[in-house]
This record gives C-alpha cells, structure tokens and sequence, in this order.
C-alpha cells in the first residue's frame, strides 16, 4: 500500500511539475526580450531536495543570430509548491554548471533592445533563493577574459536587499573578486538600483570600492552615480566619481569618468558601447588602423612608464570626437561638450 502512495505521489509530483508547460514559459519569457532558447534534450522533473527542473545543453542566443550568448552544459531550476499548483511562475533558485559566455553576442543583443517607449520597459525576475553559477568562463573574439568564474547571489526580489560574490581568474591567472550589495525595484518605467555598494579586487593590488544608485529603462536608456575610491599597491588612493548619463536624440550613453589622487588626474567623457567596439579592434589582427578612442577630456599623469619608456608630465587630450546617438545625424562638433 505504501509503495502505491509513493508511486501516486511521483506521478501527481510529474504532472504538477508539466516540463514542456514551464519549458515552453521559458521560451516564451525569452523571447519577449528578443532570445531564443533551446535545449538539448526535454527538460527532466526532479523531485528532491525540492521540485526543480534538470536542463541539459542550454542553449541563448540573439534572435536570428548564429553566435550564442550563453552555452551552458546543465542548469536547474528549483520551483516552489505554489507555482506548481497554479500560481505565479516564480523561480526558487537557478543553478547553471560550466556556462561559456560570448561578450560579443552580449553587445550585440544589449545594442538591438527596444527603448522603453517602443516595449514594456525592463523588470526584475523573482528569484526567492538566488543563483548560482560554477566553472563559467567569459570570451570576447574567442579569446578568454575571465575563466573558473564562481557566481552566488542571495535573493532576487524588489524592494529587498541583493546580494552578489564572484570569484574568477583573468586571462594571466591572477585573482578577480567582486561583490555587489544593492537594493532593486520596479516601477512603470524599469528598473533601479538603490544603496549600492560595490568592492572590485584585482590582483595583489588594485581594488574599486564605490557606493551610489542607478536605474535602467531599457535600451540606452539608462543612469548612474557612483562615487568612492580606487587603491593602487605601487601609486596609494585615488578618488573616483562615475556617472552615466542616458542616450538622447543628440549623444549616445555617456559614462563621465573622474580620478584624482598622487600623480595622477583625469576628466573625461566615454560612450561605453562604442568604446567597447573600439577595444575590441584591439584583439583583432585584421583589424586595420586603429583611432583615438571615441570620447572627450583629458588625462594627466606625472610620470608613466610603458615598455621600458619612461616619460614626465605626460597629458592626454581625447579632444570632442564623441559620435552621435545611433538613431540621430551627427551632431557638430561644438554641441559635443557639455
């Protein structure tokens, strides 16, 4: 008798949990922000320690595009009892084991979503015990950033305190630790980010601490204002400011960068999503002559050494060569400045 109760509850456990319903949910989540994903196989119930869903040969890419974003070989999802009896779709805790993540397909799906006046602006998922993610690896042009990545947060839900830790190593072997504290919300418009703070190591010697708020509502459009400090082993402190400022009909996304400190200062202005194409020519072998980086300001340094050249009193000036927002003409060279 108790081994036919046992049977009757992992056959009404397996048709609770309906892996095609929450697979094609999924999919469809997915595609509502412009991805697609696939699996290698059909997703597989799992009963203990908690209900969850055994994904095998995750596949999130781009729609249309061929590069994937993330390559991942399992994943789990864990569900509560109240999304299995026909509550909200909500997710317990995700887990992914060994994801490869291609930065390239990143900007480029990051550089197609819809502003919010063309979509529902973005929101923050549920996730009520957090994420983990183990032996991940980061590549931009095939060549590897960040590998043994190591990704554990705390809960993920408005309104309440989030947490995030990440170990990995970059491409020489040396230690990368972050951890973020902030507190997310949702509202009509997207999504903020309030009472952030953020501590960034590298190395032996170099660590970012800065504290502030952001928010973002879709596309370009997006702001922060991020204050704190950046130590250095071989120069000691420097004071950091970093705000974002949203794209317009006239500028692209504008990052405003500040440092100040022994040495060393500068003031300048950086649009991060060319920027990022800029550097990526940087790792390219074919990529012809490379430019000046797009951007305006100026950096002065007291004394610099590169390559065995020492120079004093060195100043960089980026000049006014900001491009124009995507969606706009160029705009003269006089309205690049603030």
């Amino acid at each position: 008798m108790a081994g036919v109760l046992l049977l009757g509850t992992v056959i009404g456990v397996y048709w609770l949990l309906q892996p095609d319903r929450f697979t094609a949910s999924l999919q469809a989540q997915a595609r509502a922000v412009g991805l697609e994903l696939n699996l290698a196989s059909p997703a597989r119930p799992a009963l203990f320690p908690r209900p969850a869903l055994e994904l095998q040969g995750i596949t999130l890419n781009e729609s249309g595009a061929t590069m994937p974003i993330l390559l991942a070989a399992r994943g789990r999802l864990a569900l509560p009892w109240h999304t299995l009896f026909g509550g909200p779709t909500t997710i317990s805790r995700l887990e992914i084991d060994a994801p490869r993540v291609d930065l390239d397909a990143l900007r480029s799906w990051l550089d197609h979503l819809p502003s919010s006046e063309g979509g529902r602006p973005p929101q923050i998922p549920r996730i009520d015990t957090g994420i983990l993610i183990s032996r991940a690896s980061v590549v931009r042009s095939n060549n590897i950033l960040l590998d043994n990545l190591a990704l554990e947060t705390g809960q993920l839900r408005p309104g309440k305190p989030f947490s995030l830790d990440l170990t990995a190593r970059d491409a020489n072997g040396d230690p990368v630790q972050l951890r973020l504290l902030a507190t997310p919300r949702t509202s009509g418009e997207g999504m903020s980010f309030e009472n952030i703070n953020l501590h960034l190591s590298h190395g032996a010697g170099t660590s970012i601490d800065l504290r502030g708020g952001a928010r973002w509502h879709g596309a370009a459009d997006a702001s922060a204002d991020l204050g704190g400090h950046v130590d250095l082993a071989d120069a000691g402190r420097y004071d950091l400011s970093l705000q974002l400022t949203p794209a317009n009909a006239r500028d692209p996304l504008l990052l405003k960068l500040h440092l100040a400190g022994p040495g060393r200062n500068a003031d300048v202005r950086l649009p991060p999503l060319q920027l990022a194409s800029w550097w990526s020519q940087l790792t390219d072998a074919e990529g012809g002559q490379l430019g000046m980086p797009p951007g305006s300001g100026h950096v002065d340094v007291d004394h610099v050494e590169l390559g065995g050249v020492s120079a004093e009193g060195l100043r960089l000036d980026l000049g006014e060569g900001i491009p124009a927002a995507a969606a706009s003409a160029p705009a003269p060279a006089s309205s690049a400045s603030p």
